[in-house]
């Protein structure tokens, strides 16, 4: 038997390595090998979900020479990346910034230091390399909003076809819908879904609530997760815009460090980076375009001298524009709520240890190695008069799976408590997230030196409507766990009464708001702290041009710009920020066949 399971093992070995090497995960097409060349017409500072984008558009046009710099490597140096159920494997790896906030007083009690671990990518495709892949673009009201705050060109409408351009939809029962498209670069599709999928969503029926496509004409209600998945692999914007098709006018330079933009006279010029040890410089004829993310991006802009006046100045700081980089910071908070089950219906350790579903993957692309473990996502309302009317305020994921693995920084205590169960248990863990919080952060620069992380203070739940939302949320979690399905399958809220809120009345509000101040984390979600609004707005850092205000051929293009954050996970709405940028910057509009449609 040993030596029949040790040949299935070494079949399996070869097969994976032949799915993995055959895959375009290997190649690396625009890549260069040495330095850039001095000189380009379009610089892109950040290889994540917006930078490759932008620069792959960018570099359609022939004329036009593009430089896209990345301060991590590729993504063909971890098979993890590619394989959705090991998404998790990716995290505090060098592909990681792996950031820490600074530490708390209304949130993160629970954690090491009271300080939060902020995951960010560090590598080709960036954040995008390491999240858990569900696709959701935002309620429609979002964008409403965005636009009645003076961001012309940004509304639902505006939007929706730069949504569809990226979008190549493996759905079949969603490719009739006006909603949805085919043939663009990402792939988008159900994955594999566990029997537990069918089982959240005879819960929120029972509740009242429709099952519907929250990618939609409605967001609201459960759905089976949309996932950035092609035949059962991650599709990123790495991979799927930079990596598949060469380009002779696109050189993507890996492990190139930015330190700053070089700002003369009020106008962008150029980059000043690192790169094998050696401090190098590109000149760009046209226009920088800065897609470092939310964290990165202010840090490189207040480096180069634009941002808070005060605090430059005190790094000594040549000041080229004052504005409120930094301020702005949202992200949206999470716990997790972890549920046994009686039926084996969760991926365990044994269903990833098992030696024909890596077959049936490494062979078909198929089976639980084939999803996150994402089933079921719900938007929901607190006040259902409000459905219809409003953004929801809350937004539900089924994980169907036990969180086993400590992977955001709870201290010992917390973690022993809450994580220690056998593998083997089968059961869900609930994500509950703040779909729209209110409380804002800020990111300051901690010293002139480019290599100091930028300090970052989240301030979760200075805004007591985040804890009413979230304790809201609760309770419609509790209602589920009682509905006949979940009794049926031995679900209880059991599991969450825990001794770090022993003290309060297990399920009463004071409880809940205990539990959620101590075990919230991030969604990584980081957005906001490059607000775009009217050039006169005081809180505006960039136009609805998205260009840097006051400073000329500078724009900042990923989640940094959104005047508030979206309703749900945002990698699908910073790709299409990057989409339309493409255009505002080329001066076209590409998605004229699409707005047609709708």
């Amino acid at each position: 038997m040993s030596f029949f399971k040790g040949t299935v093992v070494a079949v399996f070995a070869v097969i994976a390595y032949l799915f993995l090497t055959s895959s375009p995960a290997k190649e690396r097409k625009n890549v260069i090998e040495g330095n850039p060349d001095y000189e380009y017409d379009y610089i892109v500072i950040g290889a994540g979900s917006a930078g490759s984008v932008v620069s792959s558009r960018l570099a359609e046009d022939s004329e036009n020479k593009v430089l896209l710099l990345e301060a991590g490597g590729h993504y063909d140096e971890m098979e993890e990346f590619h394989i959705p159920l090991k998404f998790a494997k990716t995290l505090r790896t060098k592909h990681d910034w792996a950031y820490f906030v600074e530490p708390q007083t209304s949130s993160s009690l629970g954690l090491n230091g009271k300080r939060a671990y902020w995951p960010r990518g560090k590598v080709l495709g960036g954040t995008g390399m390491i999240n858990a892949m569900q696709y959701t673009r935002g309620s429609p009201f979002d964008y409403d909003e965005w636009v009645a705050a003076g961001c012309t060109g940004w509304g639902y409408k505006d939007v929706l076809p730069y949504f569809m351009q990226s979008e190549d939809l493996q759905i079949d029962s969603l490719k009739n819908s006006p909603y949805h498209s085919t043939g663009g670069p990402i792939g988008i599709s159900e994955g594999y879904v566990t029997d537990l999928s069918e089982k959240f969503m005879e819960a929120g029926q029972s509740l009242g609530y429709e099952i519907t496509d929250y990618n939609g004409e409605d967001q609201r209600g459960f759905s089976t997760v949309q996932k950035f998945i092609r035949n059962g692999v991650r599709s990123s914007t790495g991979l799927d815009y930079v990596g598949k098709e060469k380009k002779n006018n696109l050189h993507v330079s890996l492990h190139s460090f930015v330190t700053k933009i070089d700002i003369q006279e009020k106008a962008a010029k150029g980059v000043y980076f690192i790169k094998n040890g050696r401090k190098l410089y590109a000149k760009a004829r046209k226009e920088i375009v800065l897609s470092a993310g939310a964290l990165s991006s202010p840090k490189i802009l207040m480096l180069s001298g634009v941002g808070p006046k005060e605090q430059i100045k005190s790094f000594n700081i040549p000041i080229q524009a004052d504005l409120p980089v930094g301020q702005n910071l949202q992200d949206h908070q999470v716990v997790f709520l972890l549920t046994n089950i009686n039926r084996p219906l969760s991926i365990t350790q044994s269903v990833e240890d098992s030696i024909w579903n890596k077959l049936n993957y490494a062979i078909r692309g198929q089976g639980p190695f084939a999803t996150p473990g994402l089933d079921t996502s719900a938007f929901i309302h607190i006040d259902r008069s409000m459905e219809g009317r409003t953004h929801p305020d809350i937004q539900i994921i089924f994980w169907a799976k036990l969180l086993r693995d400590n992977i955001v920084n709870y201290n010992d205590k917390v973690a022993k408590e809450f994580f220690e169960h056998d593998p083997n248990q089968h059961g869900f863990t609930t994500v509950m997230c703040t779909a729209r919080p209110f409380s804002k952060g800020v990111i300051k620069l901690k010293s002139a030196d480019p290599f100091d992380d930028p300090l970052i203070d989240s301030q979760y739940y200075t805004d007591k409507r985040d804890i009413d939302a979230m304790i809201g949320g609760i309770r419609v979690w509790e209602k589920l766990m009682e509905t006949p399905v979940m009794t049926q399958l031995g679900a209880s809220v059991n599991r969450m009464k825990l001794s770090i809120c022993s003290h309060l009345e297990f399920q009463s509000d004071a409880y809940w708001e205990c539990f959620i101040r101590h075990l919230s984390v991030t969604e990584y979600h980081h957005s906001g702290t490059c607000k775009m609004g009217p050039a006169k707005d005081s809180r505006s850092v960039v136009d609805p041009q998205l260009r840097v205000i006051g400073i000329k051929n500078l724009r900042v293009v990923d989640a940094s710009v959104f005047p508030n954050i979206t309703s749900g996970n945002i990698n699908a709405p910073t790709i299409m920020i990057a989409e339309k940028a493409a255009d505002l910057i080329r001066g076209k509009d590409t998605v004229s066949h699409l707005r047609r449609k709708l």
